[in-house]
């Protein structure tokens, strides 16, 4: 395998996409409250949302992959990428790419200042998003083992994300936003708590605190299927306070897949022999095909 394609590999396309289709969600939800899409403001946002990101996974690989080397149960979406270490890409390439994309993020954010009118919800939004993002991997934070990152990684994939590139082409907050966002966010806490699952023996040995490992595995798939019907429970309630009939509706629709991912848990709970690959791609599948949907519904609406 040559080094541009585990280079690929450690970027993690698949997660770029679905952070693009929640940044483009946002900008939909302007666009159906009659808001003109500025195409300009509108790559600007995704740009630095996207080097937020690759900086942001560059650096986890870089100070996870002593672990992850370790873990015997790695999938394609969990444990790492897995291309990092010895006859693949030397460790330092991770870290040198973080310092890049860090370097390209602090350009662009000074051409978002000038070019475009940013108001304080956008600055917050930015400056929570970086923050977050740097702390999630960085010692001496690390929130990433502190039992609180996978929350305030959800917060800013799943709500900040849609957030911003709203309030970029609309300059305030629209309660659409928060409606369409927070069972994206319990959906997204959910698919966090599956990828845990197999580096659960890794992480304990490594003595990453997730928030897995603190729950223990019993309290973890618990809180698990909690936030799975919870996602639905809050679109429920969303509808009843005028989230769109076009929107909610065709969501409800993936319920069956949510049921698949609660049956796969109380299955492995109950004794059963996991395979993880399966668990890992249905939650992918759940999440992303709920975000596509919402997003379709509104760009088309």
């Amino acid at each position: 395998m040559n080094n541009l394609t585990l280079f690929l590999r450690l970027s993690r396309p698949i997660f770029i996409i679905g952070v693009m289709i929640l940044y483009a969600l946002g900008a939909s939800i302007a666009r159906y409250l009659g808001i003109t899409v500025n195409w300009e403001e509108y790559i600007f946002g995704q740009l630095w949302v996207t080097l937020l990101q690759l900086g942001t996974q560059y650096l986890n690989e870089y100070f996870n992959s002593p672990a992850d080397i370790k873990n015997p149960n790695r999938t394609a979406f969990t444990g790492g990428s897995g291309v990092l270490g010895p006859g693949k890409l030397p460790r330092r390439i991770a870290l040198i790419s973080a310092l890049t994309c860090f370097t390209i993020l602090a350009s662009t954010t000074v051409l978002i200042i000038v070019n475009i009118n940013l108001t304080l919800v956008t600055i917050f939004i930015m400056l929570f998003a970086l923050i977050g993002g740097l702390s999630y991997s960085m010692p001496p934070v690390k929130l990433e083992g502190s039992g609180y990152g996978e929350l305030i990684v959800s917060i800013i994939v799943a709500f900040l994300v849609p957030s911003f590139a709203f309030v970029i082409q609309a300059g305030e907050i629209h309660r659409l936003v928060p409606m369409t966002t927070f069972p994206l966010t319990t959906l997204h806490l959910a698919m966090l708590l599956v990828f845990e699952l197999p580096d659960y023996a890794t992480d304990i040995k490594f003595g990453k605190r997730t928030i897995m490992v603190r729950l223990g595995w019993e309290k973890g798939m618990l809180l698990h299927n909690i936030l799975i019907f919870s996602t639905y429970l809050l679109l429920v309630i969303a509808a009843f306070f005028g989230l769109p009939n076009f929107v909610w509706i065709p969501v409800i629709l993936t319920f069956p897949i949510g049921l698949i991912q609660f049956w796969q848990m109380r299955r492995i709970a109950s004794g059963a022999k996991p395979n993880w690959n399966v668990l890992t791609i249905i939650a992918i599948s759940l999440f992303g095909s709920v975000t596509y949907l919402m997003t379709f519904s509104y760009w088309t609406n």
